[in-house]
């Protein structure tokens, strides 16, 4: 049998590997989770706004966040920056990237972990389809990212290729690698083009990662990964694959994603995944030749330590959050009742098929759009 993997290493300070040279010898690296559902929640966010203030008002929130998903194990802190341009926050933009650099990289540092800028898709797009106006707005969030070094960098959270490319066209600017995730579905983004299509135009705008996050669960995400991989393979193109889904199930998803179910966003909890589908979604994704692998809102630490769990024996280690959990409920062996000592095993979780609870529930909605 092969030997267990060990807990992540522990020391001084070594020196870090760059996000393509981890990539490019086949590594797997994990991302972070949820910050603007987890933090809502935890009282440190207001819906609607979904703005990152968090940041200067509660750094303390923040910091706590980060080390959560760090202890979990990934390899990424993304800076807390969603929706962080001048156009959503007018004065405050800069003290709040600034503060979330400053952050993410303080928490990288107790770990193997890099620092990734973020900047999102803008809130003038839709009306305003300015491309001096819009690429203003990402140079500026970028300027903090330079000025902070920020390792490398992330333009996540766009329905329309066009605007995502002109994202990936700034990024490049800094000559630091860049990623970009699109929140798309297997319908395409909303001008309809293709996944395979925006992937492509991706790649040949030189973003050096891609892929698609939020909006989608894991099982809808990685199939539009998968029609990404395709195009980009009809045309020569093999850029590195990364996936950041939702940690909620989604299967009634019309084109727009979870926003556009009735129980976003205040009632998602009956959709959670559980850890042990976490597993599966890492080992598929995988399984795809996806190395870049986390999660977005409601992705939680613990989800993160499924990744990483699920993946320890290509990753060689486990993150020190296993410290505390069983692989696959082996700690209920201790257990007094023999029918919860019974569970402690691999074929009964993956095998259960949990129940919400709810008798006069749907399993699934209507999207009011």
């Amino acid at each position: 049998m092969p030997a267990e993997p060990e807990m992540a290493p522990t020391g001084g300070p070594r020196p870090k590997r760059g996000i393509l040279e981890r990539l490019d010898q086949g590594e797997v690296v994990i991302g972070d989770g949820s910050f603007l559902i987890t933090l809502e929640k935890r009282g440190y966010v207001k819906a609607g706004l979904w703005t990152p203030e968090a940041v200067v008002e509660h750094p303390d929130a923040v910091r706590q966040l980060h080390m959560e998903f760090l202890r979990a194990g990934s390899n990424v802190m993304q800076t807390f920056t969603f929706s962080a341009s001048e156009d959503s926050m007018d004065s405050k933009w800069e003290e709040v990237n600034s503060a979330a650099c400053d952050l993410a990289k303080e928490v990288a540092g107790k770990g193997d972990a890099l620092v990734a800028g973020g900047i999102c898709q803008s809130s003038m797009y839709k009306y305003h389809k300015d491309e001096a106006r819009i690429k203003k707005l990402f140079r500026l969030q970028l300027e903090v990212f330079a000025r902070k070094n920020v390792d490398f960098l992330i333009a996540e959270y766009f329905e329309h290729v066009e605007e995502a490319v002109w994202a990936v066209e700034v990024l490049k600017e800094l000559g630091k690698p860049v990623a970009v995730t699109m929140c798309i579905g297997p319908e395409g983004d909303m001008h309809g083009v293709t996944p395979g299509g925006c992937a492509v135009q991706l790649a040949k705008a030189g973003a050096d990662i891609i892929g698609v996050n939020c909006r989608f669960g894991p099982r809808t995400s990685l199939q539009t990964l998968c029609f990404m991989k395709q195009g980009l393979g009809a045309v020569g193109l093999s850029p590195h694959l990364m996936v950041q889904p939702l940690g909620f199930h989604t299967p009634d998803c019309g084109k727009g994603g979870f926003v556009d179910l009735p129980e976003y966003p205040f009632g998602l909890e009956p959709r959670v995944a559980t850890r042990w589908d976490i597993q599966k979604y890492a080992r598929e994704a995988y399984n795809l030749g996806v190395r870049y692998i986390g999660g977005c809102c409601g992705f939680e630490p613990y989800h993160i330590r499924a990744i990483a769990e699920e993946l320890a024996p290509e990753r060689g280690f486990l993150p020190p959050a296993s410290e505390k959990h069983g692989s696959w409920g082996s700690a209920l062996n201790m257990h007094t009742k023999p029918w919860i000592r019974a569970r402690a095993r691999r074929e009964y979780w993956e095998n259960l098929l949990p129940a919400s609870g709810r008798p006069f529930c749907p399993s699934l909605s209507k999207p009011d759009v």
